[in-house]
């Protein structure tokens, strides 16, 4: 039960509607410096484990 390539198409074409073709490169910036940042912070967080 994944999602295929037609259930891709249609979800990027309800995006399209609903954002418009110009706004997907900026809500795609957006998404990657989010998950950019959620990576660092985990990074960080790992590092700074209290010693025993």
């Amino acid at each position: 039960m994944g999602i295929g390539i037609p259930e891709l198409l249609i979800i990027l074409a309800i995006i399209i509607v609903i954002f418009g073709a110009s706004r997907l490169p900026e809500i795609g910036r957006g998404i990657g410096k989010g998950i950019k940042n959620f990576k660092e912070a985990t990074k960080d967080g790992a590092d700074k484990t209290p010693e025993a």
